[in-house]
């Protein structure tokens, strides 16, 4: 007879078996890659909290699962740097681990995409607090690749901070810079400018003068346009525009109507003959000066020739001049001689 605690340890048994069996299959599963030689290993560095992130997380692509974590640790324990000094950032960085399945991801050298703007950054799904690794490119000029004065023991993709840190870095700097702002004295300054602003716009106040004078332009103003005759300087207005319509369709009809087509067409026809009269003038002055030169220098050879003969004409004349003085007074003369000469007197 079977003892009654059997089925018992049997059924037990079974289900460590099982168990067992199952997180085998997960290893292996998990290792699967590694064992068969397909995955390819990288690395980061980060200088945040890898809080959330475990072995075993997914590294995505843009929401593509192309491989999972494989190991975090600090590089003081990895590659054995102990930080030499308050300032030195690569000791205290963390290294992450990760494997990439080639077929997901394709042969593309990633040294190239690298120079491109690849870069890996944690990133958080939803609200459940769990990290994956998130690849993608970026601006290669905003995160440039971190030197360290160590040998990678991997392909070395860029880590960028992830979106929460960023978040978190930018509101500590707002907040250290409002806990470096003078808040009492701020208060304090805008306390005295409202004391100021409200004495300005009290009744001793220019600001509050200003404004009752221009309440009071603008009921004059009122005044003056409830009283102005708009209606008759709108009609004045539209009369206006009429006859200026009038006067335009005038000119229109003017300017269709023949005879005035063919006045501006003789008008033009002149203005091409005293345009071609205008550019024959040049060559007529050219022509007049010459002339006037050849006048000139022929009435200069004329009045050196005429010297002399007008010199012995006026002494011609002045002897013609002598000779009929000389015929008036004694006719005979020319005749006869010189006269007789008068006879003597008797004397007495």
């Amino acid at each position: 007879m079977a003892q009654p605690g059997r089925p018992l340890y049997l059924r037990v048994g079974m289900l460590v078996v099982v168990g067992a069996a199952l997180a085998i299959g997960f290893v292996l599963f998990l290792t699967s890659g590694s064992l068969r030689g397909e995955m390819r290993m990288f690395e980061t560095y980060v200088q945040e909290s890898v809080a959330g992130l475990d072995v075993g997380a997914p590294v995505r692509f843009r929401g593509v699962q192309v491989g999972r974590v494989t190991e975090l640790g600090l590089v003081s324990v990895l590659y054995g740097r102990q930080p030499r000094g308050p300032d030195e950032i690569a000791s205290r960085l963390i290294v992450v681990r990760f494997a990439v399945d080639p077929a997901r991801y394709g042969d593309a050298p990633v040294e190239d995409a690298v120079r491109a703007g690849l870069r890996v950054r944690i990133a958080t799904t939803g609200v459940t607090g769990l990290s994956y690794l998130e690849v993608d490119f970026t601006d290669p000029a905003r995160a440039p690749p971190m030197p360290v004065p160590w040998e990678p023991r991997f392909t070395v993709i860029p880590s960028v901070p992830s979106t929460i840190t960023q978040v978190t870095s930018a509101a500590e700097r707002l907040m250290t810079r409002l806990a470096d702002l003078d808040i009492d004295g701020l208060v304090e300054n805008a306390v005295g400018l409202l004391a100021d602003l409200r004495q300005q716009v009290g009744a001793q106040g220019e600001l509050g003068a200003t404004l009752r004078e221009a309440a009071t332009a603008m009921a004059a103003l009122r005044q003056a346009v409830e009283g102005a005759a708009l209606e008759t300087t709108l009609r004045d207005i539209r009369e206006a525009a009429r006859s200026v319509g009038a006067a335009g369709a005038a000119a229109e009809r003017l300017v269709a109507d023949p005879q005035v087509a063919g006045a501006a067409a003789s008008i033009g026809q002149a203005a091409q003959d005293l345009r071609a009269s205008v550019a024959r003038l040049p060559a007529v002055i050219a022509s007049l000066e010459a002339a006037l030169r050849t006048v000139r220098s022929t009435t200069g050879d004329a009045q050196a020739d005429l010297g002399p003969l007008l010199r012995d004409l006026r002494a011609t004349v002045a002897n013609l001049r002598d000779t009929a003085e000389a015929l008036r007074r004694s006719p005979s003369q020319s005749l006869f001689g010189q006269p007789p000469p008068p006879p003597p007197r008797d004397r007495r």
